[in-house]
């Protein structure tokens, strides 16, 4: 009997896997870090979808986006979104030409032929033959465009072909001559155009196979040598699961067939890459960067869904999922050199990898890591005394997988060592706990600081929805190789599903430190329509949690493709059990409660969740760098004109933060903070010393971005953004049904049953086409004088338009702002796709407002508005910012 009880009990403990190891030897660099890898197709939609604060945040260098006018999508045209993305860090804007056509594969996929003549002032054509192959004439239409209306024409990439070996030119041996011919055709039509406007010789991308194709890149690099049409930029995708083992192998046989032919090394972009199931999980992305990034090549994750959202990798209209903050940390690197890491096995698919880099002028390494069940076991080599003394400080930050809509907050800081000693040969170890494979981690090291390195002192704490207590519901395994990597992924490769009866509920329990206020957030997959849920604590309803709605539109996203809901619920300090349930009553199911769900966050909220951002991870401009002199060792120097410092930082709600710098200066100084391009606090102090400003701004929900300036010299040593619930009274908000309304803007009610999320039901909808279809706001106390105000309208948008095999044609709706009877607009945003009519999200637009009577009126002179549910008006800051000393 006592042996059975052993075995049995050591069957059921199996022991804990091995910790795998990551070596990153910081004293062999590998070259000047590319930054490539997050280059996006289709990532944008119109102008501000996504927004400023992503695009910048996101650190994106390329995309890939359809021409003027082109007819493919509904959304994503490359001139109305070239500005947002060469604001901060974009370098190369592609055109897919072909995407003129309204249809996939493009015309049938069937080469087109003679059958229009094009009038190239206009772009109209009648159906007759010209002499002029057609696609000639569309080519030369669109570069036209280009050349004359963008105003960065010399930092566009035009792409003639996509997927050729799939689309027009699929049969080779019988079609090889014809696609080289129609390769110079179009390579010398777009030299012509560039240069009748006296434009520098335009960039040029090809083949654009689906795939790498070496007999077909072999004839093409051939011809392009012999006939002067070499492409500056060499493209092929790497789209499937197997990509992740031989992506290496085929760009190493591209560089020896260069060499062969003796060609000049081109640039490569990977111009599409990774499944449905890579995208917003930051362990499967790290190991696309890792492969990128070693070979110095661009690239950019391909276009599954829709325009607008960075192939999958941002959250609702302003927000960062688990991908986006990936993308964010990638970014982070620029400036820095790469050097060799060594994970435990190369060229395997889904295991894990990662990236290092040392910033030597800043005296910053990093090391970002995913792709594992495992814990990790650092191995950190060439920490070199001359840069980083003998004692360093490393901080381990933790991003988990949040589903494509859900929103992720700031990293937090999971691991710690202040003051670790390095070895005399330069060698540091450190073991990191790992969540689960689709996690990834940023671990950066500095030398020691002047301030105390330390884990998030913030408490939460999460569970995986299929470790809960399940009653009348399914756990499903969510095969990260399934369906060839068409699929969504779910955080700990389960979730819980087929909650869909009176009885169904999660149940688990929760021992919290304090008597506070908690979020609780639930990760887990809303198929098209708003639905609710029960929460239960010890047995008695608290609350309901309503959902907003998910892609539904393919079967690949039902059920998979995940967003988040927030709610705040007061616990008291002990045990509790926490229940979500599909039923209030036990007898009967809440509206749409049939929810995927994935796993739940709970977060102490109690004191406004203060969210560090220190020195060590913002981003610096113009000179500006980490300082290491004694008293502000490991401080930001922003120092004079053109100098910046960089902070993203996150709002789980929208609404009013008190945003705190800490800060030395030598002697009489000056800080400016500013949000985007509108200011802040703009202080003067008298004399040398620490100091904290503080300032009470309102932040949008998601990523906020932040500018740090001092004309005359600032250490910055942190950011520190921290909830200030109660400054929301100065917000004015009014339900869209009590506005005034002009037109046809009208009140629709919506029947309690549909689930939705607009609060009373109701909502005015046919706003827009047309200046007289308005929502009139009057002037009232707190916004009634001139000055920055946010404007934060709770919309729904679910138009499509036309059709395609497996992208939703979303439709960005536009609100534009003007003031009393003056048509000029005071703001104006696009709005993402919400997935159902009666779904409602939130979007900020920023207005500055020039009278203090005149009403604010919200409408679209050309096109539809989204449907309003309600609307606010908050000013941007309230209050006057404060300095103290401090220490």
């Amino acid at each position: 009997m006592t042996a059975l009880v052993a075995t049995t009990l050591t069957v059921a403990q199996p022991a804990a896997a091995e910790p795998e190891s990551l070596t990153v030897d910081f004293g062999a660099t590998t070259g000047d870090f590319r930054g490539g890898a997050t280059g996006t197709l289709y990532g944008f939609g119109d102008e501000g979808a996504p927004t400023q604060a992503l695009i910048n945040g996101a650190h994106i260098t390329n995309s890939s986006q359809k021409p003027p006018f082109g007819t493919q999508h509904p959304s994503g045209d490359i001139l109305k979104v070239e500005d947002g993305f060469f604001a901060k860090h974009g370098e190369e804007l592609a055109i897919y030409i072909q995407d003129h056509y309204p249809d996939w594969p493009y015309h049938r996929g069937v080469r087109v032929g003679d059958v229009r003549t094009y009038d190239q002032a206009t772009g109209e054509y009648v159906e007759e033959p010209n002499g002029v192959w057609d696609y000639l004439e569309v080519v030369e239409l669109m570069v036209e465009v280009v050349a004359t209306q963008s105003d960065h024409p010399e930092e566009y990439l035009f792409i003639p072909f996509n997927e050729p070996d799939g689309i027009w030119y699929q049969n080779w041996p019988n079609l090889r001559d014809t696609f080289l011919s129609d390769w110079k055709a179009v390579h010398d039509k777009i030299q012509e155009v560039y240069a009748r406007h006296g434009l520098a010789p335009a960039r040029i991308g090809g083949p654009g196979d689906a795939r790498w194709q070496p007999e077909r890149s072999r004839d093409f690099l051939t011809f392009a040598k012999q006939n002067d049409v070499l492409p500056d930029v060499f493209i092929w995708h790497e789209l499937g699961i197997e990509n992740l083992a031989t992506f290496r192998s085929h760009f190493a046989d591209y560089r020896a067939l260069e060499r062969e032919l003796g060609v000049a090394p081109i640039h490569v972009n990977i111009t599409e890459y990774g499944m449905l199931r890579d995208m917003g999980v930051p362990g499967q992305l790290i190991q696309w960067f890792s492969m990128f990034e070693d070979a110095k090549v661009d690239s950019q994750t391909a276009y599954w869904n829709y325009a607008g959202n960075f192939s999958d990798n941002s959250a609702r209209p302003n927000g960062a999922n688990g991908g986006w903050w990936m993308f964010k940390w990638y970014g982070d690197l620029a400036g820095s050199q790469t050097v060799r890491v060594t994970p435990p096995e190369l060229d395997v698919a889904d295991t894990l990898q990662g990236i290092g880099a040392i910033d030597a002028a800043n005296r910053r390494a990093t090391v970002l890591y995913g792709g594992t069940d495992s814990d990790v076991r650092l191995d950190l080599r060439g920490l070199s005394p001359a840069v980083f003394g003998q004692t360093v400080d490393v901080e381990v930050r933790e991003v988990t997988l949040t589903g494509a809509e859900g929103l992720a907050g700031t990293p937090r800081v999971v691991h710690a060592v202040d003051g670790a000693r390095v070895a005399k040969n330069g060698t540091l170890d450190l073991t990191v706990p790992t969540y689960d494979r689709y996690a990834a981690y940023q671990v950066v090291v500095t030398p020691a600081q002047d301030r105390t390195v330390a884990v998030d002192p913030v408490w939460t704490t999460s569970i995986e929805a299929e470790d809960t207590s399940i009653t009348a519901a399914r756990t499903y395994a969510q095969d990260p190789q399934g369906n060839g990597g068409w699929k969504f992924l779910a955080s700990g490769g389960e979730d819980v599903g087929s909650f869909n009866q009176p009885t169904s509920a999660a149940d688990w329990t929760v021992t919290v430190p304090r008597t506070g206020t908690y979020r609780l957030q639930v990760i887990g997959a809303t198929p098209g329509k708003p639905g609710r849920h029960a929460l239960f604590v010890d047995g008695a309803h608290r609350d309901d949690i309503q959902y907003t709605a998910d892609l539904a539109l393919t079967d690949t996203a039902r059920w998979q493709y995940r967003g988040s809901t927030e709610v705040a619920v007061e616990l008291s300090k002990g045990t509790h059990v926490l229940s979500v349930r599909a039923s209030r009553d036990g007898s009967q199911v809440l509206p749409n409660s049939d929810i995927t769900l994935d796993k739940f966050v709970l977060t102490d909220v109690t004191d406004g969740e203060p969210t560090t951002y220190p020195a060590s991870t913002l981003r610096y401009y113009g000179g500006a760098g980490l300082s290491w002199q004694s008293g502000t060792r490991g401080f930001g120097a922003v120092t004079g004109k053109g100098q910046r410092a960089d902070a993203y930082v996150t709002a789980m709600e929208t609404g009013y933060y008190d945003v705190a710098v800490e800060y030395h200066t030598a002697g009489a100084s000056d800080l400016r903070l500013e949000l985007g391009d509108r200011v802040l606090a703009d202080v003067r102090v008298p004399n040398g010393g620490h100091r904290r400003t503080t300032v009470r701004a309102h932040l949008n929900e998601g990523i906020n971005e932040l500018e740090l300036r001092s004309a005359r010299g600032a250490r910055v040593k942190s950011v520190t953004v921290t909830r200030a619930a109660e400054g929301d009274v100065a917000a004015s908000t009014f339900e869209a049904e009590d506005l005034t309304l002009r037109g046809d803007a009208a009140v629709v009610s919506l029947d309690p049953s549909s689930g939705t999320n607009a609060s009373g039901s109701k909502y005015v909808g046919w706003v827009g086409q047309g200046n007289g279809n308005h929502i009139a706001v009057p002037r009232g106390a707190g916004f009634d004088t001139p000055g920055d105000y946010d404007v934060v309208v709770h919309y729904a948008n679910a138009e499509t338009s036309g059709q395609h095999d497996y992208n939703p044609q979303v439709v960005d709706r536009q609100v534009v702002v003007t003031e009393g009877d003056d048509a000029a607009p005071v703001g104006s945003a696009y709005f993402r796709y919400t997935y159902s009519w009666h779904s409602f999200w939130q979007r900020t637009i920023p207005v500055t407002l020039t009278t203090g009577t005149g009403e604010l009126r919200l409408g679209n002179p050309t096109a539809w508005a989204p449907d309003i549910d309600r609307v606010s008006v908050a000013p941007l800051v309230v209050g006057t910012p404060t300095t103290t000393r401090v220490r």
